[in-house]
């Protein structure tokens, strides 16, 4: 039996962390992916789809994910039902989630006026290191501190220097 999702989509709020009684970590969190298709007015529609993740990755996903988060998740379809206080039983579907990835930076997801003019990240210039605080901060480096790589023999334009091979060297 085959049972993997594999989803992409946005956190519709903050994952919801919680704590069992035996101490282990649970998240909730509802994530929007969106269809492949557009409707008949052209705008395209989303699932909001319920998904649920345990242990370390649960605590880690709510430190470092918010609403908004662009994910990658993968994991298992789980059914579950209960009676509710009426007595109504309820059935519940949804993602038990095994692994995630964060898809975008967090400089390129946040509201920062730098990122809303151009569009651009300018986390990679630089060296970057850590404060502490797993944040990252750039070091400005000027480009002239990179190695010049700029490569001025190639055999190939005519203007270098030319390769000696006779037909018995090549391996074809």
């Amino acid at each position: 039996m085959i049972n993997n999702v594999v989803l992409v989509g946005r956190l519709t709020k903050d994952p919801d962390l919680r704590y069992t009684a035996s101490g282990s970590a649970v998240a909730t969190f509802n994530l929007a992916v969106n269809r492949n298709f557009t409707n008949a007015n052209g705008n395209r529609e989303a699932d909001f789809i319920n998904c649920v993740i345990w242990r370390k990755p649960a605590e880690t996903m709510a430190n470092y994910a918010k609403k908004g988060t662009l994910l990658g998740v993968t994991g298992r379809i789980q059914t579950r039902n209960y009676e509710n206080q009426q007595g109504t039983r309820i059935y519940v579907t949804e993602v038990v989630c095994e692994n995630f990835q964060l898809l975008e930076s967090r400089s390129s997801s946040d509201n920062s006026p730098q990122n809303q003019n151009t569009g651009v990240s300018n986390q990679f210039e630089g060296n970057c290191s850590s404060d502490g605080n797993n944040t990252l901060k750039s070091q400005n480096n000027s480009r002239n501190d990179l190695p010049d790589l700029e490569y001025k023999n190639d055999p190939f334009s005519g203007t270098g220097s030319t390769i000696d091979i006779s037909d018995g060297d090549l391996p074809f």
